[in-house]
């Protein structure tokens, strides 16, 4: 038994959390103004403990639940600018086919804006100009595309507005709620920048994006003569343009040489760009209207963490800032821009305040081609970072990329007594196209040799014991942990793969229908179907169960429309045909990821405990969770 499991460092850690503190429904979260400034909704727990919409008017105590979701919790809502009327997006167990409701909070009466079976609504744009309506994309017509719909706010009438050639994937509407730029996906795996003057016009291509390189439309000028734009082109990292739309001459606004453009602070009358960030091992504001500068100023001596402007109100006197930290909950703020005082409002989780959570430390290493790899390292709270049990907990995506912050399975994980190591592997994103093509054709491969890296790392470092380091993620990380099994299987003690996919060529062959476009992107970044089955199969774990040495467990949704249960049910079979050790969690009524708090509890605490049973780390026994839709094979 090595130094950190005695009886005595035990001791020293802080006493257990409990896992309903951690994984738990918000108390109250993501705060949103009405734009006339009359309200402050909400998203908070009914006396079912399902989320809903709550309402108050600003400076009141009347607060109210305005929705009645039944099961599921809303998760993604926005104020319209109609006045009392906001709304909301849901879906059906995980399936991921959101219908776009109406709250009208002086009739009182939530209303379907959607109501097609199998139809998946994506919100396109809102505008203070066009208040009664509301462009939405739907793949009504065609599952594999999304033409864009009108919807009008007082009656419900469903108006088509653009057809999708089939290969748009976004669109961009002008301050008259026109839409007049769109982002094709082309062949190479790259896209295309659309443009038209009306919409009576064909569109035109401004710009390629070849499949090394990014970009897109962000909004329009208010007077529809400039676009505002994203890419790489002529760059390493993701600058920030205005595109002039007579002379077709594109202007730097903002740009680093390393890292990718991040958030864009937009005005939301006059629509000029006003700050920007970049995410480096923190989020860096840009301040590039004066008008804000003194505001920001304020906004970041107010208290420590990263601070977002949540919501603002139309005559922009009205700010609602969040506050972010790594080692407590979200601070929210009521910021009057007149008198540059703020209020405090409340926080996203309370319980949180008292808790000895652990700091998030950014770190970086060498991997072994020489390319440095970023990430956050978390240590327990109370004892020396040596020789501890480690988790290296991986990202979904793959392009996507971990950042700074409270982060509940973290904290989770930290309070057990493990270390626990983030990687932004190559192909991660925000920082840079040349860090983002170095993923490319490496899934299971150089990405995988990034993490294996990581390891060694940690036991240079002598954070780690060698014998106790595990791995674990969602999607992609439950990909990585499924690798990290087969393709080196003496470098973990165990693994934990959540909706994680097993084999590359099941999983392109079941994507979703609207999925298609992106399919050539796919195909540069991972393999081509078409051409190198073989390639993708050397690079599935399916083919290599037999390799396994140890434990996994497996946590999957049965609605994943993205990554499909026979991606978990398949290695299942397979590893328990060869006599593998295997732990398998299925939930009914999920989809890619556990929504539901009992399903989280349920998950969670059958991985602490698995955990502990391999790292010898500590756990709180798993006890009866109520409502749960959990079975475990």
């Amino acid at each position: 038994m090595t130094a950190t499991t005695t009886p005595s460092t035990q001791t020293q850690l802080p006493p257990l959390i409990p896992r309903s503190l951690l994984f738990g429904n918000p108390k109250r979260a993501r705060p949103r103004l009405s734009p006339d400034a009359k309200y402050l909704a909400y998203i908070a727990p009914d006396e079912k403990d399902v989320l809903q919409v709550w309402v108050r008017t600003i400076g009141q105590t009347d607060d109210r639940q305005v929705t009645a979701d039944k099961k599921r919790g809303i998760r993604a809502y926005f104020w319209t600018y109609k006045p009392d009327q906001l709304i909301y997006l849901q879906d059906s167990d995980g399936d991921e086919n959101f219908h776009l409701y109406a709250v009208d909070l002086e009739k009182n009466i939530v209303r379907d804006l959607t109501p097609f079976q199998g139809v998946k609504a994506q919100l396109i744009d809102l505008d203070p100009e066009t208040p009664d309506q509301v462009l939405v994309g739907l793949n009504l017509n065609n599952p594999q595309k999304f033409d864009v719909y009108r919807i009008n706010l007082n009656n419900g009438a469903v108006e088509f507005d653009s057809d999708n050639p089939g290969n748009i994937v976004s669109w961009t509407a002008d301050a008259q709620f026109t839409i007049r730029a769109a982002v094709a996906a082309t062949p190479d795996g790259g896209s295309d920048l659309l443009y038209r003057e009306t919409p009576d016009q064909d569109w035109e291509t401004l710009r390629h994006w070849s499949a090394d390189d990014e970009g897109g439309a962000l909004s329009f000028s208010k007077d529809g003569k400039t676009l505002y734009i994203v890419g790489s082109h002529e760059a390493n990292a993701q600058r920030l343009l205005s595109l002039n739309l007579d002379s077709r001459e594109e202007t730097v606004i903002a740009a680093d040489d390393q890292y990718d453009v991040g958030d864009v602070l937009i005005h939301p009358t006059k629509r000029h760009i006003e700050a920007v960030s970049f995410y480096k091992d923190k989020e860096e504001w840009q301040v590039l209207d004066e008008a804000i500068a003194k505001d920001f100023e304020v906004l970041r001596q107010l208290r420590d963490g990263e601070f977002g402007i949540a919501s603002r109100d139309l005559a922009d006197k009205n700010w609602l800032v969040a506050y972010l930290t790594d080692d407590g909950p979200v601070y929210y703020y009521h910021y009057h821009r007149d008198t540059q005082n703020a209020e405090f409002l409340f926080t996203n989780q309370p319980e949180l305040e008292d808790l000895p959570l652990a700091k998030m430390q950014p770190t970086s290493y060498q991997a072994r081609d020489g390319l440095t790899i970023h990430g956050y390292l978390t240590t327990p709270v109370g004892v020396e970072a040596k020789q501890l049990p480690t988790v290296l907990y991986v990202h979904g995506g793959p392009w996507a990329r971990d950042t700074w912050g409270y982060n509940p399975a973290v904290q989770w994980l930290a309070n057990r007594g493990y270390a626990v190591l983030q990687v932004n592997f190559r192909g991660s994103t925000g920082y840079g196209k040349d860090f983002l093509n170095a993923g490319n054709r490496e899934w299971g491969a150089a990405m995988h040799d990034d993490l294996v890296d990581a390891v060694e790392w940690l036991k240079a470092q002598g954070i780690s014991d060698p014998d106790r380091i595990a791995i674990m993620g969602g999607s992609y990380g439950g990909y990585a942990t499924l690798a990290g099994l087969t393709f080196t299987p003496d470098v973990f003690a165990c693994g934990v793969d959540i909706v994680g996919p097993s084999n590359l060529v099941t999983l392109i062959n079941s994507v979703p229908p609207y999925w298609k476009p992106m399919m050539s992107m796919f195909a540069h970044r991972v393999g081509d179907i078409e051409t190198e089955e073989e390639f993708l199969k050397a690079r599935s774990p399916l083919f290599f169960a037999d390799r396994i040495k140890k434990p996994l467990l497996i946590g999957q949704g049965a609605n994943d429309p993205r990554v499909k249960q026979a991606e978990s049910e398949q290695i299942v079979a397979e590893m328990r045909e060869k006599g593998k050790p295997v732990q398998y969690a299925l939930y009914t009524d999920e989809g890619h990821g556990f929504a539901r708090p009992e399903n989280r509890m349920h998950f969670y605490a059958i991985v602490e405990n698995f955990l502990a049973e391999y790292l010898n780390g500590r756990a709180e026994e798993i006890g009866e969770i109520e409502g749960h839709s959990g079975i475990v094979s």
